[in-house]
């Protein structure tokens, strides 16, 4: 189980999600999945400054939304951006969209994992 650490240990973005999905009220405002989306923006434009390389993950048409389309029934052509197609996904089901989100997330990293190539 992830514990709460202190921003000096993060090693990545799924280091922050780690920390966000503990307390998510004190990170994303409302539970917003476009607040953290935006976030997300923030954090690759900093890491293509600062970083040796930048972090794609969660752009419109990086490898999250690419691998979540298919699960919620969309085509890109269709889709608003992964924030806003998983919100209503979560809205028809009931769900907190941020609950769903970090269910959608740890479905996408376990199939990225080394171990289910």
């Amino acid at each position: 189980m992830t514990t709460a650490k202190p921003v000096s240990e993060w090693r990545d973005v799924y280091d922050f999600l780690d920390q966000v999905r503990l307390r998510p009220g004190m990170f994303v405002r409302g539970g917003s999945l476009l607040e953290l989306q935006a976030m997300l923006y923030g954090y690759r434009v900093a890491s293509e400054i600062h970083g040796p390389q930048p972090m794609t993950d969660f752009e419109h048409q990086g490898p999250f939304a690419e691998w979540l389309w298919p699960r919620l029934g969309h085509n890109y052509a269709r889709s608003l951006g992964w924030a806003v197609e998983i919100t209503k996904a979560a809205e028809a089901s009931g769900r907190a969209g941020i609950d769903l989100f970090f269910d959608l997330l740890s479905e996408f990293k376990a199939e990225r994992s080394p171990e289910a190539r």
